[in-house]
């Protein structure tokens, strides 16, 4: 897999069958090792060892529906009372971060009108805070909402 712009933790990876599994912290099982999932897990530790945000309120592959469109949100992260707070959309790290990542992180957030949004390929990294009627990009991630 890729190195990635995100520090280094090891990982439970295991080989089942044909495909490496990585273990996910999150969800407590064994999912597929895509190199999307190598950005996902990282970043994941990264929220949870570095920056103190609360594992128990994050939600990995979130289902919602929009339009009768059933869709996936990598990760939906929570504030302690169970309000939608972030979401993360992941692409693999050969991905490059493109306009299509923020308009499909847009459309999630039609449902879950969420004050944080967050794109990453695990090379690049976009936190966006909404202002008003907009979004602004941010320097780094926030601090998690105690």
């Amino acid at each position: 897999m890729f190195e990635l712009n995100l520090p280094s933790f090891d990982f439970k990876i295991k080989t089942e069958g044909q495909s490496k599994q990585i273990f996910d912290h999150v969800r407590k099982k064994y999912v597929e090792l895509t190199p999307e999932e190598w950005v996902r897990q990282h970043f994941i530790m990264y929220l949870i060892a570095v920056k103190k945000y609360p594992d128990a309120l994050f939600a990995v592959e979130k289902e919602h529906i929009f339009n009768d469109l059933t869709m996936r949100a990598d990760l939906v992260i929570y504030t302690r009372d169970l309000k939608p707070w972030m979401i993360c959309e992941f692409k693999a790290a050969d991905v490059p971060v493109s306009p299509e990542a923020f308009y499909q992180i847009g459309r999630y957030n039609l449902t879950y009108d969420v004050p944080y949004l967050v794109v990453s390929n695990g090379m690049e990294h976009y936190c966006m805070k909404r202002v008003e009627d907009n979004f602004e990009f941010l320097d780094d991630l926030p601090e998690y909402e105690q």
